[in-house]
């Protein structure tokens, strides 16, 4: 039986466990514990579909919510989850996420402003939140204020929808990307329509998995981003990093010049060689990151004499705990240095050491090319992963995925808003977009941050900041003709095509 917007009040609404959020949140707050626990930061959120605008009675909603999280904690049932298959956490994260609660009253502003105010419930305007404080606390507040802002949206804005159909077309897509041979994982948490799609994409895409290996095809749903479902289905919790780690460390260094090579060099002393191994590529733009990856990871005798650039500010050193800790923090003393670490020699390189990297920005195709011409360039011949993530549907990554392997790269794919957020209109069959919205860090250290990416529409931050950066990185300037972000999921005006409502 079809579940209607007359049953929303017996479903969960809003936010109900602190796990309910994406794995990078949590391994990026595991190394910020570990190096940088006092950096003071800002977030700032952005409407990218500035037409499609939060009623006051949405944004009452959006308040108590956002309250709510305050009662949050990691139930002891989740922490031995954590325990038991998150063997890159350390014992320190556990003992401080065991006791965590977020503190939105003295963390979080709401606004909202009327665009014309009658005093009705009805009246329409803009949204704003600000997040501020310790960046070990208020990382985990991104996931979470934009679930709501979505669900706040679709549950007293756009009400022409229902629940229809929602597992049977996450589970003929999963069918169609499997049986094609895709391996993908679900990235939807943040601009899920309610808790409620997206849990029905995952009762679809396991159902999906599950005659995947009765047919023998050779795709994999190989995760999902979301902790909690991740626990709840028994499927892999996926991801590694955030644009987020390289922007805070570039503030708090105020060094863009080395700040893509000082987050590899801290993100592999606090996880180890080959852990969380997908890198992140276009916060500054990829060619500027890529002149970073080629470099070596620092020998021994550079972490612990602090002899390179790549140094935080009164942080830590990554090798100052172990004697290899740059490149294994999990080694003890007495074990020997691994290949490549002793005196005299120069250790792998990061594009070497990491798994592969994630194309989140500009043109995919494009970027295939550049990731082959790297790795050739560097005489890398291990088949390296290109994780692609950037408003996919099943047509997108058939084509991605037929490039990066004539390539020689192994493709891999995160899929978000076209799983957990892909409906039309009850009344005139039109699609009805998701919203396109964001928060991103804004200062760390009192400092602006501010992301580049490989296409203009995707940059964020201080205007100024932006250009000044620009100009110190030689960045070449980049629009990508479908990526205009006020369109990624087609216009209001769009009658839902057969593909739409397939996809």
């Amino acid at each position: 039986m079809a579940t209607t917007r007359a049953d929303l009040a017996e479903l969960p609404e809003g936010i109900f466990s602190l796990l309910d959020t994406d794995l990078y949140k949590l391994t990026m707050q595991c190394a910020i514990l570990k190096y940088l626990p006092s950096i003071q930061v800002t977030y700032a959120f952005t409407n990218r579909t500035p037409d499609m605008r939060l009623s006051r009675v949405a944004y009452r909603w959006i308040e108590e919510q956002i309250q709510r999280l305050e009662n949050l904690q990691v139930s002891l049932d989740e922490l031995l989850y954590l325990r038991n298959n998150f063997t890159y956490f350390n014992e320190a994260y556990l003992r401080f996420l065991s006791t965590f609660r977020l503190q939105p009253s003295k963390e979080v502003e709401v606004s909202w402003t009327p665009i014309q105010d009658t005093g009705s419930d009805e009246d329409v305007g803009d949204i704003h939140l600000d997040i501020g404080g310790l960046w070990l606390h208020t990382i985990l507040y991104e996931i979470p204020l934009l679930a709501l802002t979505s669900e706040a949206y679709f549950r007293f804005c756009d009400k022409d929808w229902n629940y229809d159909q929602q597992e049977e077309k996450a589970y003929g897509k999963g069918v169609k990307l499997l049986e094609h041979g895709c391996f993908f994982s679900e990235f939807g948490t943040r601009r899920r329509r309610d808790y409620h799609t997206q849990d029905l994409v995952m009762q679809g895409l396991t159902r999906a998995a599950t005659e995947c290996k009765k047919q023998s095809w050779e795709g994999m749903l190989s995760g999902t981003s979301n902790v909690h479902f991740a626990m709840k289905y028994g499927v892999p919790p996926v991801g590694t990093v955030a644009h987020e780690w390289f922007m805070g460390i570039a503030s708090v260094t105020n060094d863009y010049e080395h700040a893509n090579e000082t987050a590899l060099r801290y993100w592999v002393g606090c996880f180890g060689e080959g852990v969380l191994g997908i890198a992140l590529t276009d916060t500054f733009g990829t060619p500027t990151f890529l002149k970073a990856f080629k470099k070596s990871l620092p020998t021994k005798a550079e972490a612990e004499l602090n002899t390179v650039s790549t140094q935080l500010p009164g942080s830590v050193r990554p090798a100052s705990e172990h004697v290899n800790g740059v490149i294994d923090v999990r080694s003890t003393m007495n074990s020997p240095l691994p290949e490549g670490m002793s005196n005299g020699h120069r250790p792998r390189s990061y594009a070497q050491t990491f798994t592969g990297v994630r194309q989140d920005s500009g043109d995919p195709l494009e970027f295939v090319k550049l990731m082959k011409d790297f790795y050739d360039s560097e005489g890398i011949a291990e088949k390296k992963w290109i994780v692609f993530s950037d408003s996919l549907n099943v047509e997108l990554c058939l084509e991605y995925k037929r490039a990066a392997e004539e390539a020689a790269l192994t493709p891999r794919f995160g899929i978000g808003t076209f799983f957990t957020n892909d409906f039309t209109h009850l009344s005139n069959g039109k699609k009805s977009n998701p919203l396109n919205i964001v928060i991103k860090l804004s200062s760390a250290s009192g400092r602006h941050s501010i992301k580049i990416s490989d296409n203009v529409g995707k940059n964020t931050g201080d205007a100024e900041t932006v250009q000044k950066v620009k100009s110190v990185l030689g960045y070449v300037e980049k629009k990508w003709a479908a990526g205009d972000e006020k369109t990624r999921w087609g216009s209001q005006s769009k009658e839902a095509t057969k593909a739409d409502v397939q996809k």
